[in-house]
């Protein structure tokens, strides 16, 4: 079973010739990496011990969160939401002012 960004598609255990697996590996290596960083920030790495990059059987690089405590899953899900809400009012004060500007420039002309 895969999903459409072959996410669930089966991990990369017996390799193929002509799959980039080290391109994807690397790049879920450095997603990886940041996560690690930001979670230490927050002082949580030890809620993501399993942390780690893998590749699917297509190359697709994966970051695996590793199991995790229920209280961690709902931290992770809180800190996204929390991030979200503090881009909201700058996404939408960057949107008024770009639509105001396009409103002034075309009233000008």
């Amino acid at each position: 079973m895969t999903d459409r960004r072959g996410v669930v598609a089966k991990r990369a255990e017996n390799l193929m010739p002509g799959v980039p697996y080290v391109r994807g590996w690397a790049q879920a290596r450095r997603g990886a990496d940041e996560l690690a960083a930001q979670l230490t920030a927050l002082g949580l790495e030890s809620d993501f011990p399993g942390l780690t990059a893998d590749v699917n059987v297509s190359g697709d690089g994966l970051v695996r969160l590793g199991t995790i405590r229920p209280e961690a899953a709902m931290m992770l899900a809180e800190l996204i939401v929390s991030g979200l809400a503090a881009e909201m009012p700058t996404h939408a004060e960057t949107s008024m002012h770009e639509a105001g500007g396009a409103r002034h420039t075309s009233t000008a002309a």
